[in-house]
């Protein structure tokens, strides 16, 4: 353990850590081409949410061609790979995330043709591309669910979803109680009297993966985008795939989500479940005839130990660490966080991810200067007033938490805007909402379009750059300052920040393991890597000493004294 000697006074420093090699002692920047088949362990990528990025048509609506357009804006960023959220064919009745068809492009939003230009173009520029996949559902018009309700009971095209008969004496009550994430029951009753399961919007029929033709079609979409390019995939809900369908069907008495810790590990119904691992050593079989291996990353909402499972070598390489994002900003839980985080991860061979921000969540711009235990969706139905986020001390924190996360072992993932800090767009008029939470919560639940709003490339325009047009959800005037073209070269910019941030961390990485620094101030975070470089992070609200050493990077300036403010994070040479 490196050593830091609590400093008697206030202004004090206290003890550095070992000091770093000289800069011609480096390694060689790590290898992210596709020579190297272990380039997702420490990579940085960045989600594109394809129609709030750039539309390049005009129609209001983003699109591939808008992506593959300002590709050199990522490039420029200094990211290794991007992962694009479905582009599929869909009625949006989830973002996107109800796929008509897993294989094609939506028409608004482009062609494969236009895919297959994207993924040259990224491979052009040095970008590792990820795409999702949804397997835990379809859309409710993909030929097969239109099949199954045209086919009957007992039909087997209704055998590929989930239907059943409800309770009742007329069959007029669901078949259990188990509820949706969206809100009410997770049963959907049709004309014929059955009922069929949707963990998620009732236009998502969850498909049944006890039948092998549901299990051969996903091997078949895995290898249409490897075959196209594509360098991994992101898993939507993987741990819902298989459910205990056994009967009768179990109640749970519960919430779903608040059961899953109320049972024995893997004996949930519906989550979590030890038999979806035989589908992922299935698809590390599929993944790994590529050369090199195409990668894949788990979206697990399951505990640490349970979540890196879904990491093992011959499952799906990675996990997202919902624990972090999670984390209230205190430097004791964040502490808690990583070090078990990156205990999980090595003990399955895997490597750590971090994650702030995504489209399901709060922009952590402004999430994460709530006061802890506030309840966000009231937040957001306050329109952000109550409490209200004051933007500049928010930014800080963001940038705190940035360059903190950027520092860790493991793969970050960065989600878009946030390198222009972009906070929570909290008050779009409710008018405007077309996130199904919504409705299917009976307008309680304000949704997720505040992480969605396009994106702002320029100071002025109808959609400030994003297109031609206008933007599906209305952006605020204060894009304008956020705006990339604001920021462009502005020293000092959050977009200048982000740049610096992975040059330096590409030249400083090298292996997968932090030494903790002992005795730092209270609020304070402090380690070195695996090659001596040091990142220090106050978490306090009060300034405290600077470690001697070379700063490399700071996330705000220093005060005049030379200390680290509050809300501020450090890199040390």
């Amino acid at each position: 353990m490196t050593d830091f000697v609590p400093a008697p006074e206030a202004d004090q420093p206290f003890a550095p850590t070992s000091a770093v090699a000289p800069e011609a002692g480096r390694p060689p920047a790590p290898d992210f081409s596709a020579r190297n088949p272990d380039w997702w362990r420490q990579a940085v990528v960045y989600q594109v949410y394809p129609r709030s990025f750039a539309d390049a048509d005009g129609d209001g609506l983003g699109d591939l061609r808008g992506v593959t357009e300002r590709l050199p804006h990522l490039a420029a960023l200094g990211v290794d790979a991007l992962w694009l959220s479905p582009f599929y064919p869909s009625e949006l009745a989830d973002g996107g995330y109800d796929v008509i068809d897993p294989r094609d492009v939506d028409p608004r939003l482009g062609s494969l043709d236009d895919f297959d230009a994207l993924a040259a173009e990224a491979h052009r520029l040095g970008l590792k591309v990820i795409v999702d996949i949804v397997p835990n559902h379809t859309s409710h018009l993909h030929v097969w669910f239109q099949e199954a309700l045209a086919a009957g009971p007992g039909s087997p095209a209704r055998d590929r979803y989930v239907f059943r008969d409800g309770r009742g004496a007329h069959g007029e009550l669901p078949p259990t109680d188990w509820q949706s994430v969206f809100g009410g029951s997770a049963w959907q009753r049709v004309p014929d009297g059955q009922w069929y399961l949707h963990l998620f919007a009732r236009e998502q029929p969850d498909l049944n993966w006890d039948h092998d033709e549901i299990r051969e079609d996903v091997r078949t979409t895995l290898r249409f985008w490897s075959d196209r390019g594509v360098d991994g995939f992101r898993v939507d809900v993987a741990h819902a795939l298989v459910k205990d369908l056994s009967e009768p069907l179990r109640d749970l008495g519960l919430d779903g989500e608040d059961a899953l810790t109320a049972v024995p590990p893997g004996t949930h119904p519906f989550y979590d479940r030890d038999e979806v691992h035989e589908i992922y050593r299935d698809w590390r079989r599929v993944l790994d005839s590529y050369s090199p291996p195409r990668t894949a990353v788990a979206e697990a909402w399951v505990p640490g130990a349970r979540r890196a499972l879904y990491a093992r070598p011959d499952e799906l390489n990675q996990a997202f660490n919902f624990e972090y994002l999670q984390a209230a900003w205190d430097a004791e839980t964040i502490r808690e966080v990583i070090t078990s985080s990156l205990a999980e991860a090595r003990a399955v061979g895997a490597s750590a991810t971090w994650v702030l921000s995504n489209h399901d969540v709060v922009r952590h711009a402004s999430r994460l200067m709530l006061p802890p235990g506030t309840d966000e969706n009231a937040w957001l139905l306050a329109d952000g007033h109550a409490p209200h986020v004051d933007e500049e001390a928010s930014l800080r924190r963001a940038r705190a938490a940035t360059l903190l996360m950027l520092a860790l072992p493991g793969s970050s993932y960065v989600y878009q805007g946030e390198e222009l800090g972009l906070p929570e767009v909290a008050d779009l008029p409710v008018q405007v909402l077309q996130d199904p939470l919504w409705e299917q919560s009976g307008r309680v639940r304000k949704g997720r379009d505040g992480s969605r709003v396009p994106l702002p490339w320029t100071t002025t325009g109808p959609s400030y750059g994003f297109g031609a047009g206008g933007a599906w959800l209305p952006q605020p005037e204060s894009f304008a300052r956020y705006a990339v073209q604001a920021q462009d070269g502005v020293d000092g910019s959050t977009l200048e920040l982000y740049r610096t941030a992975l040059r330096l961390r590409r030249k400083l990485l090298d292996g997968e393991d932090l030494t903790w620094a002992e005795g730092t101030p209270p609020g304070v975070l402090a380690f070195a890597r695996s090659d001596g470089w040091r990142c220090v992070a106050n978490l306090s609200d009060v300034p405290v000493p600077c470690p001697p050493g070379e700063v490399l990077l700071s996330s705000a300036p220093p005060d005049g004294d030379g200390r680290i403010g509050p809300d501020t994070t450090v890199w040390l040479a």
